[in-house]
């Protein structure tokens, strides 16, 4: 959506117009202007909801950007200089020779990471119930919805090294031969009761992480998903077996 033409009045010209506008004395000109103002709301508003502009942006896109400072340059003095940046009075540095949090340079960075970083995710997509590429703009009524990128929203959830799934096989039987017939399992859930990817994770929280297996045990049992110390060895051991082989003809 193209931006407005800009709508410049004065407190007396605004009063003004309000005051033909509550009289219902309005002229051709201040029905013009009012078409501006409106046009300019319904642009502003489309902005906000699609394109999810932040305030500072938002003030940018509206008023214009304001033109970068330049850092101020660096002073050149040297250690021995009374005003240099490489001396330091003394008596202003903290017990074992630290110097004090106000002095100490600021690491760059603010911690958050941004959406790309994460990459083993589950990705949901989220689609408007009441609204659809091609309708009419619920705000203006005038445009047609078409679709932007999505916007992106990160939930970070817990869970446990280990976690369980339960699968309930439904079993038939035949009320005159007394025959049973059991619904298979899915694909997806192995031949085994632990899979690669959890003698993996048990492998690295060992002798990666360094967590002790009777500790690991007792956090399993907590978050409900209980794994002895002695199971937990022996399905290392089976990530052990497969190195063999390579040791082998290494040696």
């Amino acid at each position: 959506m193209k931006r407005p033409e800009d709508v410049t009045l004065s407190r007396e010209e605004g009063e003004a117009l309000l005051a033909r506008l509550e009289t219902n004395t309005l002229t051709a000109e201040d029905r013009r202007v009012l078409g501006k103002v409106l046009t300019f709301y319904f642009w502003l508003l489309f902005a906000l909801r699609e394109a999810k502009l932040s305030l500072k942006r938002l003030k940018g896109l509206v008023f214009g950007e304001k033109p970068k400072k330049r850092p101020p340059p660096e002073s050149g003095g040297h250690p021995g200089g009374s005003e240099g940046r490489g001396t330091e009075p003394q008596g202003r540095k903290e017990a074992g020779g630290r110097e004090p949090a106000a002095d100490r340079p600021q690491r760059l960075g603010h911690g958050r990471q941004g959406a790309d970083v994460y990459q083993a995710v589950t990705r949901v997509e989220c689609r408007h119930e009441d609204l659809a590429v091609g309708e009419r703009c619920p705000a203006c009524g005038r445009g047609r919805l078409y679709r932007l990128p999505p916007g992106i929203e990160m939930r970070l959830d817990g869970n446990a090294l280990l976690s369980a799934v339960r699968y309930e096989l439904e079993k038939l039987r035949c009320s005159a031969g007394g025959q049973v017939f059991t619904a298979p399992l899915p694909a997806r859930a192995g031949p085994e009761k632990y899979t690669a990817r959890a003698r993996a994770v048990l492998a690295l929280a060992r002798y990666y992480l360094g967590i002790p297996l009777y500790r690991l045990e007792s956090y399993q049992a907590l978050v409900g998903v209980p794994v002895p110390d002695a199971t937990q060895w022996d399905q290392v051991e089976h990530v052990g077996n497969c190195a063999y082989p390579i040791h082998g003809k290494r040696a």
